[in-house]
């Protein structure tokens, strides 16, 4: 059990793979004390970041349809979710592709595959980054 106060942290997780949403999910609920908002698509994770306002977005990169860099640019491209950070989860680092022209200083990427048991920890060091450089 988690004694620690004020530590709880929302997360949104846009993933299109249901078996690792749902990794995502039992880990951070269970093992982090957080709180999960699963979508898996780009319009309901665009959907519940506006009215949820998460602490951190845990973002797919490859997805059908919308991708996530689509969806990463109308998030930034939204005042009222353009503050909240993203972490792109990817097993193919295609951010840098210059086609891509993303402002990477307002994300960090998680590669695939990771280990579940540490993923908390990794989100929990990138808001801590991004708060210390905010």
């Amino acid at each position: 059990m988690n004694n620690q106060p004020n530590t709880t942290k929302r997360i949104l997780s846009i993933e299109d793979e249901q078996a690792i949403q749902e990794l995502i999910t039992i880990f951070l609920e269970e093992m982090a004390g957080w709180e999960v908002l699963p979508a898996s698509n780009a319009k309901d994770g665009f959907d519940l970041a506006k009215a949820e306002k998460p602490d951190a977005i845990l973002l797919d990169v490859m997805m059908p349809g919308v991708d996530g860099i689509e969806t990463f640019r109308r998030l930034q491209a939204d005042p009222e979710t353009q503050n909240i950070p993203v972490l792109f989860v990817t097993s193919k680092l295609r951010l840098k592709d210059p086609k891509n022209q993303l402002d990477l200083s307002k994300a960090k990427i998680i590669s695939k595959p990771f280990d579940f048991e540490k993923l908390a920890n990794q989100i929990g060091e990138e808001l801590d980054k991004i708060r210390t450089y905010a």
